[in-house]
């Protein structure tokens, strides 16, 4: 760990860290629930975490450009840099399922001006959450860091699990998505950061805006970044801003879970 620190401090880009932890600490796993579902899945498990010590989870949700079978694709938008972050001010554990082909994480219309959130998650999602609390049950992960983030269909992810689940997270970057804004309310005690460009083409900007303003109007802990002329691809500068990895690192629940 004091070597990575070093190497960083020197200039080290991102994507070279990635590649010496990737080989070593970032593994290929499937889940399956005991109805025999599966969801592919990597996980980056720090070395050496110390006897006694409970650890921050990140779960990443992936767009719908690596949806697939391979367990890799999910790699290609925002792992490296949570991995690289967890790396060199960790220890922290990144989670990063696949969507299969066909399927998504939020089972609606990406480009719709709104959407109510669908009353069962989708199959990707419901063994995502089964995923997230097999592995807060079997490894030493704090319950009062456990953060999500996702990129346009798994920004639209971020935002439904935080609505399903609003008790087990710390805080939440989703990026170009959108939510069910008729249940702000059960995220207002939910440190949210969200990102958007203003010119998106795939994502409607006014998603992330009709959130963030339904969060805002019943006293939420949101803040949000819209990123002038931008189109979709926002989540690769968003990623590389230590500042935000910083910031969500940082976020702790304020209830303590039992």
């Amino acid at each position: 760990m004091k070597k990575l620190v070093a190497t960083v401090c020197v200039g080290l880009s991102t994507a070279a860290l990635f590649a010496q932890t990737n080989t070593e600490n970032i593994v290929a796993e499937t889940f399956q629930n005991s109805e025999g579902e599966t969801l592919n899945y990597r996980i980056y498990l720090p070395a050496n975490i110390p006897d006694g010590k409970r650890v921050p989870v990140i779960l990443f949700f992936h767009g719908a450009g690596e949806r697939g079978n391979d367990n890799r694709a999910q790699l290609k938008h925002g792992v490296s840099n949570l991995v690289a972050y967890a790396a060199a001010n960790g220890p922290a554990i990144v989670i990063a399922p696949q969507c299969p082909a066909g399927m998504q994480w939020v089972n609606t219309n990406w480009s719709a001006p709104s959407h109510i959130m669908p009353s069962m998650p989708s199959t990707p999602m419901k063994l995502a959450l089964l995923l997230l609390k097999e592995k807060m049950a079997k490894l030493p992960i704090d319950p009062n860091r456990v953060y999500v983030t996702g990129v346009s269909m798994g920004g639209y992810g971020t935002w439904d699990i935080i609505q399903r689940e609003p008790g087990l997270f710390a805080a939440a970057i989703p990026i170009c998505g959108g939510g069910d804004g008729k249940r702000a309310q059960s995220l207002k005690n939910i440190p949210v950061w969200a990102f958007h460009g203003d010119n998106d083409k795939a994502v409607p900007v006014s998603r992330s805006r009709d959130m963030v303003k339904a969060l805002k109007d019943c006293g939420g802990k949101v803040q949000y970044r819209e990123y002038p002329g931008a189109g979709h691809d926002v989540w690769t500068r968003t990623y590389a801003d230590p500042t935000v990895l910083a910031w969500l690192f940082a976020q702790q629940r304020k209830t303590p879970a039992k």
